[in-house]
């Protein structure tokens, strides 16, 4: 095999840019130095953390660009892959070289630096700045949440833990079984903030993603990350978006109180809930119609789910305790959002 010459790279990039290569769009679309100053005041506070911040001179290597290392966490969610193979990836892909700004002869961040960026990431809680710093980004880009809005939450599973009932009944109570704590290295593979719940007859272990859709365009508006233990219907205060320009509001049954529809009356919004059978009175045929009617709405939130099950890997999170999940669960809405994004400016570019 002969030497790689400058412009044989060139030729098999304009031979991805052929295949339609999305990252391309992915990097056209999204204002990456937006979210800069955030990342990088959050790295900063790791840094004074570990005291790397008192180094006495400046030798060593230099610190990582925040936005590449963000990038990075991006391609991760996009592609659900682990540390490892997100290493080994983009040293071998020129697609996710490129996206990154990476030469042949760069740099690439290690398992170990992707690990500790995003948990100081995770410890701070800057996905959620990121992910409304980029709503707002959308906003501008005339993205409005238009057409109200859909409520749901999808389970998202956490790898099970083998606990006796005793230790089970510690951590319900919110404590930590006594003879864990002279274990450390047991401890620390023991996700004491996971619950278990079930659902169709069938019992799921691990956290909810909780997210709020604008129906115009298909975007995540607003989520939060629980445990799976606790009601769908807890979060819907949390969840209602009062930027979105129309006032419906779509969720199925789990969410239908008389005081839910009563608060959200009283906000000005118009309840578009499934309503539900009750014992010795089941739906009239209206009633039956009419959700069948909001399914036909509500169904949109299901796509965006399913997107992030087969195409992101989010059925399962393989991490340890809620902080970390949701650093994980907020990466996957903000990632889809992103993806998402790509995809209307591509539609619209295809409108004649």
């Amino acid at each position: 095999m002969g030497q790689l010459g400058f412009f044989d790279l060139s030729g098999r990039y304009e031979g991805l840019d052929r295949k339609k290569d999305p990252l391309v769009t992915l990097a056209a679309v999204v204002p990456w130095e937006s979210f800069r100053a955030e990342i990088q005041a959050a790295l900063v506070r790791q840094d004074r953390r570990t005291a790397a911040a008192e180094r006495k001179n400046a030798a060593g290597r230099k610190p990582w660009d925040a936005v590449l290392i963000f990038k990075t966490l991006v391609v991760q969610a996009l592609y659900n892959l682990s540390d490892e193979r997100m290493e080994y990836q983009v040293r071998d892909r020129l697609s996710f070289m490129r996206f990154l700004g990476l030469g042949l002869e760069d740099a690439v961040p290690d398992t170990t630096t992707l690990w500790l960026n995003r948990e100081a990431l995770a410890r701070d809680g800057t996905v959620q700045t990121l992910f409304a710093a980029f709503d707002c980004d959308l906003r501008d880009q005339g993205l409005l949440a238009m057409g109200g809005q859909i409520i749901d939450a999808t389970i998202v599973a956490a790898p099970k833990q083998r606990n006796h009932r005793a230790e089970n009944a510690a951590i319900k109570q919110g404590e930590t079984p006594a003879e864990w704590d002279a274990q450390p290295a047991k401890l620390r593979q023991k996700d004491t903030d996971a619950r278990w719940t079930r659902k169709h007859g069938r019992s799921y272990y691990g956290y909810k993603n909780h997210i709020s859709l604008d129906r115009r365009h298909k975007l995540v508006r607003r989520y939060t990350v629980t445990d799976a233990a606790g009601h769908d219907s807890q979060e819907l205060d949390a969840l209602l978006d009062a930027g979105n320009t129309g006032s419906q509001v779509w969720a199925d049954s789990a969410y239908r109180s008389a005081e839910i529809e009563a608060g959200l009356a009283d906000k000005g919004y118009t309840s578009r809930i499934h309503r539900r059978a009750a014992r010795n009175r089941p739906l009239s045929a209206r009633e039956q119609q009419a959700n069948t009617t909001r399914s036909r709405v509500r169904a949109r939130v299901e796509h965006v789910f399913a997107h992030q099950a087969t195409a992101m890997g989010s059925k399962l999170v393989r991490t340890i305790r809620l902080v970390r999940a949701r650093m994980k669960i907020g990466m996957q809405n903000l990632t889809y959002n992103m993806s998402r994004l790509a995809y209307l400016h591509g539609a619209a570019a295809r409108v004649p």
